[in-house]
């Protein structure tokens, strides 16, 4: 049963990644998504772009899997975060580093985007704060940092021992954060030095005058074997080097935060020279049925469907055998429970590394444990509610075990049963919106786009569908309900 579920999951999976296309992966902010898009769109005939992937840890251990062929990095990152470097470092130490493990570093993009904190300016010029060695005087001041910068080495760690700083930081997604800067939630928060937002909000960015933070300059991480296996491609990739300047990455940024065009269009336009901002935003129609609505909808539904069909396989038999088997029914529910209980993130975090992937296989996997919980909850409720006359009777007619189970217990049971799929369907459309976080798509995929733009317009064109899909769905088990038991829905 285990290698057939597995085989069934891994057949869904696989097919749409072909050899010979590039694999773009992407991390989950603004500036990542652009240039993920730019190196997709550089590859003559195109490349297969694998956004919003998660933290610099999950990219990377997707291009070390094999996942994805080349994504958009810095130097600092590499030296201080993956690497655990200290000092300087050229990109030939990286390269060497990096060679062991089968990846490379190549094609300075050529702008740097290093790491700072920045506050309101009417309260830094109220507290004469410029430097962070100032900013350590005042341990009062709320911080607001997004996660990975808190555990990153070269990150908070490296700041709170330089500057001896006593502040106790909240985790805070980056791109929430000009927001709650400005609502005065939080006093200070990590930025990047091309954010486009800086000037918008008016905030002041502190001058980093013990030197902590070293020089992370755009570079683009990739698989050694990439120039042999796809040469037109790298050859077209070289072509990007030295073209981006830290104020056109600017523009770039500013064109999908505040003007709210899509990332596509976005480094469409830098390539074609017409400029980031060149043509109208967009509106929320366009946004809604955009060209990758069917997309979205087709990756959506594999990932419902296939972990739905999937669940039911594994959950009548363990609900029928809880039911059946005293013994047997508390370990059960005990083993379903508590993964029903694991965080989605969590879960998928720890999939990734156990199965040596990303994208839609461990987002199945997942997918298809939450499914269970319900099926066995109500398979099991339903066969135990068939009442002992039925049961009598079947005996009094001669009817096996297997006979009593499939002509009796099953059709009395399964108004409960198809109540129980129909739970597990509706919980994983919503679900399945978290698997964007790791590659595999869907209508999550728009959500964690607009999460990361703090773009209301982006998120709703994602949370629309995935709700629809499911009142839809909803409707279609009442509709089932309805004809298949026409007799219990009169009495209700």
């Amino acid at each position: 049963m285990k290698r057939v579920l597995l085989g069934l999951l891994l057949a869904a999976a696989g097919a749409a990644h072909g050899d010979e296309v590039l694999r773009v992966g992407s991390k989950r902010f603004t500036e990542s998504y652009i240039l993920g898009e730019v190196i997709a769109q550089s590859v003559p005939g195109g490349a297969e772009h694998r956004p919003g992937l998660g933290n610099t840890g999950i990219v990377y251990a997707a291009l070390k899997a094999g996942a994805i062929d080349i994504y958009p990095e810095y130097t600092g990152t590499i030296a201080r975060e993956i690497l655990k470097l200290d000092g300087g470092f050229t990109l030939e130490d990286l390269g060497q580093r990096l060679a062991p493990d089968g990846l490379g570093v190549a094609v300075r993009l050529g702008f740097n985007n290093t790491y700072a904190l920045a506050m309101r300016a009417t309260e830094a010029e109220r507290l004469s704060v410029r430097t962070l060695s100032e900013l350590a005087r005042h341990p009062e001041l709320k911080l607001g940092l997004s996660q990975e910068f808190i555990a990153r080495a070269d990150g908070w760690p490296a700041l709170r021992s330089a500057y001896a700083m006593r502040h106790a930081p909240a985790g805070l997604d980056h791109g929430l954060a000009y927001e709650a800067i400005a609502a005065g939630q939080v006093d200070v928060m990590d930025i990047y030095s091309t954010d486009a937002k800086i000037e918008r909000y008016g905030v002041r960015v502190l001058e980093d005058d013990r030197g902590i933070f070293p020089r992370y300059d755009a570079v683009l991480m990739y698989r050694l074997d990439l120039p042999q296996r796809l040469p037109r491609a790298w050859k077209a990739l070289q072509s990007l080097e030295g073209r981006i300047s830290e104020q056109q990455m600017i523009r770039l940024n500013a064109a999908a935060e505040l003007e709210h065009r899509s990332f596509a269009e976005v480094a469409k336009a830098f390539l074609s020279g017409k400029g980031a901002h060149a043509g109208p935003g967009r509106s929320f129609t366009s946004a809604l049925f955009g060209a990758d609505f069917w997309r979205l909808t087709r990756e959506h539904l594999l990932l419902v469907f296939v972990s739905l069909g999937a669940g039911i396989a594994v959950a009548l038999p363990l609900g029928v055998l809880a039911a059946r088997v005293d013994a047997a029914e508390q370990p059960i529910f005990a083993v379903i429970g508590v993964i029903q209980t694991i965080p989605s993130l969590a879960l998928l975090a720890f999939l990734i590394p156990l199965l040596g992937s990303i994208g839609t296989v461990p987002a199945l996997l997942a997918l298809f444990l939450y499914s269970l919980l319900p099926i066995v909850r109500n398979t099991h409720a339903g066969i135990a509610g068939v009442g002992r006359g039925m049961r009598q009777a079947a005996l009094a007619l001669g009817l096996a075990p297997r006979d009593q189970l499939l002509l009796i217990e099953l059709p009395l049971a399964a108004p409960a049963i198809l109540a129980g799929i129909k739970t597990a369907a509706v919980i994983g459309v919503g679900t399945a919106t978290i698997a964007a976080f790791i590659g595999a798509g869907g209508y999550g995929e728009r959500i964690a786009q607009g999460l990361a733009l703090n773009d209301n317009t982006t998120l709703l064109a994602g949370a629309i569908p995935a709700a629809a899909l499911a009142l839809i769905i909803q409707g279609l088990f009442e509709l089932i309900e309805r004809f298949a038991f026409p007799t219990l829905h009169r009495r209700t």
